[in-house]
């Protein structure tokens, strides 16, 4: 049995999940997030509490246990406290700003860089060298994290790029001269 599918997802107050079939919707203070899941898993609510049942024992209903159990906690996680993913720029002369609702980079092209977050996604700037995404799908927000961090990804003999918080660039030795 799948340990990740056999917990139960704790639903908090504030927090109704509504189940149409395979379709879940969830609401909560943050937002609305529905996904529709596979038709075999069971879902079932009872009392705030989500259990999550497989028919069987087969390799594919095994594989869809778990991953059914997670997205569904991440849902009612997202709804009621949100996620969020921080990024660093480093290098002389990178920054960061925000112009109405686009964050424009500039990450030492010729041009600044911008990028617009989709709805229901938020970008902060609270310093210069800092990048905060915030929103209630997990999957969306390091989604849009990882297009910021694809504009200049760190390289290794400097360490100079855009990097998650916390990221640890390998170093490389340079060039060694005569």
């Amino acid at each position: 049995m799948s340990r990740v599918g056999k917990k139960p997802v704790e639903v908090p107050a504030g927090v109704t999940v509504t189940i149409d079939n395979s379709t879940v919707t969830v609401k909560g203070p943050k937002g609305e997030l529905t996904r529709t899941f596979n038709s075999d898993i069971a879902i079932n609510v009872e009392e705030n509490v989500i259990n999550v049942t497989r028919p069987s024992d087969a390799k594919e209903h095994r594989a869809l246990h778990g991953t059914t159990r997670a997205l569904l906690a991440n849902m009612v996680e997202g709804v009621s406290k949100g996620f969020e993913r921080g990024l660093e720029l480093i290098g002389v002369g990178y920054r960061a700003q925000k112009q109405g609702n686009k964050l424009v980079l500039n990450v030492g092209y010729s041009h600044p860089v911008e990028i617009e977050p989709e709805v229901g996604l938020e970008i902060e700037v609270p310093s210069a060298t800092k990048v905060i995404v915030k929103g209630s799908s997990k999957e969306r927000v390091g989604a849009l994290a990882a297009n910021i961090r694809d504009v200049r990804p760190p390289e290794p003999y400097k360490g100079k790029g855009i990097r998650y918080e916390g990221e640890f660039v390998r170093r490389k030795e340079g060039k060694t001269g005569k």
